[in-house]
């Protein structure tokens, strides 16, 4: 059967060309134009979000002095803190400073004896059994020089008694802690509560 677009009539050839373009326009519909309008839409996107990264770097550039300055101020008292919580523990240290201020109150120790420490979450606690003899007095302003030193001592759990052979200079002999404390360079963690670390029972 010879089948030839002139032998068909006029609007029929029109019918079959509207068909053909129709065809022709979805096919680039789908294969063409809906793919490039998605990569088109999704590098908009991914430009949207370069953008909003970029924004916020600058907003953290314009922050990097004051960021700087707020490190230089922590790392000062970073520093003004050793001085009162020293990162290790010295025994002949502190008591050169107890046995300093003693000379300087006129109080003789007689005992010094460091105890266990005591670990805490930032810090340690170190406390120091101390036998003091001497005068009420200079008992008193040597707990008043003490409580003065750049390093935080404690006096707790005192107990003075009459010397057994009074002086004039040694009427009394004095019992207590001096509690000072360690900064620790790693913070402790806190202790597994229930239902962490492990199964329960």
């Amino acid at each position: 059967m010879d089948l030839k677009l002139t032998k068909i009539p006029w609007y029929a050839q029109v019918g079959i060309v509207v068909a053909l373009a129709a065809v022709g326009s979805g096919l680039f519909y789908y294969y063409v134009d809906m793919p490039t309008s998605a990569d088109i839409a999704s590098g908009q996107v991914d430009l949207a979000k370069l953008k909003a990264e970029n924004a916020k770097g600058r907003a953290t550039e314009a922050k990097l002095p004051e960021f700087r300055a707020q490190v230089a101020e922590l790392e000062t008292e970073l520093a003004s803190l050793k001085t009162i919580l020293p990162d290790e523990k010295d025994a002949a240290e502190l008591l050169r400073g107890l046995q300093d201020v003693a000379v300087r109150s006129n109080l003789t120790i007689k005992s010094f004896k460091p105890a266990p420490t005591v670990t805490k979450e930032l810090h340690k606690e170190w406390p120091i059994n101390l036998e003091l003899e001497g005068t009420y007095h200079n008992l008193a302003l040597y707990f008043d020089r003490v409580g003065k030193q750049p390093r935080i001592i404690n006096i707790s759990s005192l107990d003075v008694k009459n010397h057994s052979m009074p002086e004039p200079n040694v009427t009394i002999t004095a019992v207590c802690t001096a509690t000072t404390f360690v900064l620790l360079d790693k913070p402790t963690p806190p202790p597994a509560g229930p239902g962490r670390g492990g199964r329960g029972a």
